[in-house]
C-alpha cells in the first residue's frame, strides 16, 4: 500500500495494517474449501457436537487438577487454596543489620528501619537471631524470634511488639501517618 501524502491523511483515509485483519472462516462450503463436510470439528466426541462448550479446566473426562490437588483452607495456612491471598508475609531483619545500621541508645522502629533501608517493602517486620549484638538498643517490631529477643536483652537493649493492622495490606506502622 503505498503512503499517503499529508493532504490525504484523514479519518476518512483510515485502514487497518495490511495483514492484520483476516477475512471470516466460512465453513461447511464444499469439500473444496478445507472447511467441508465436518466443517473443521473433527470426527464425533464432544467438540463435533452443537451446543458444546468447554468448560475452563475440563480435561476430556480425566479427573481436573483443581480436583486432584489438596485443599488446606483456613485464613493462615500458607498452603491454602487461594494460594496468596492469605499468606502472612513478614520481612526479615537480623540482629548483624541493627548492630551495623544503629548507634548504642538508639530506638529502633519500623520508621527508623525504613529511613536506614532495611525495611523496604510495607509488611509487617520480624526481627531475626542472626549475627552479635553488643549496643543496647529499643527495639519495635511486630514479631521477634526468640534468639534475636534472647540477644537484644542480654545486651541490656529492650524488646516491644508493635500491634500490625488489621490484613497484610493494612496499616503496618511503615508509611506516613494519616493526617486528621
Amino acid at each position: 500500500m503505498p503512503r499517503l501524502a499529508p493532504p490525504e491523511i484523514g479519518l476518512h483515509s483510515l485502514r487497518p495494517k495490511p495483514g492484520s485483519r483476516r477475512p471470516r472462516k466460512r465453513v461447511g462450503r464444499g469439500a473444496g474449501s478445507g472447511l467441508g463436510k465436518t466443517s473443521g470439528r473433527g470426527h464425533k466426541g464432544a467438540g463435533a457436537r452443537s451446543g458444546n462448550k468447554r468448560k475452563p479446566g475440563y480435561e476430556g473426562g480425566q479427573n481436573p487438577i483443581h480436583m486432584r490437588t489438596r485443599k488446606l483452607r483456613g485464613p493462615r495456612r500458607k498452603m491454602s487454596m487461594p494460594f496468596e491471598q492469605f499468606r502472612t508475609h513478614t520481612q526479615p531483619v537480623n540482629v548483624a543489620d541493627l548492630e551495623a545500621r544503629f548507634g548504642a541508645g538508639d530506638e529502633v522502629t519500623p520508621q527508623t528501619l525504613r529511613a536506614a533501608g532495611l525495611a523496604k517493602r510495607r509488611h509487617p517486620v520480624k526481627v531475626l537471631g542472626r549475627g552479635e549484638l553488643t549496643k543496647k538498643l529499643s527495639v519495635h517490631a511486630h514479631a521477634f524470634s526468640a534468639s534475636a529477643k534472647e540477644k537484644i536483652e542480654k545486651a541490656g537493649g529492650t524488646v516491644e511488639i508493635v500491634a500490625a493492622g488489621p490484613g497484610a495490606g493494612g496499616d503496618t506502622g511503615l508509611g506516613e501517618e494519616p493526617a486528621e
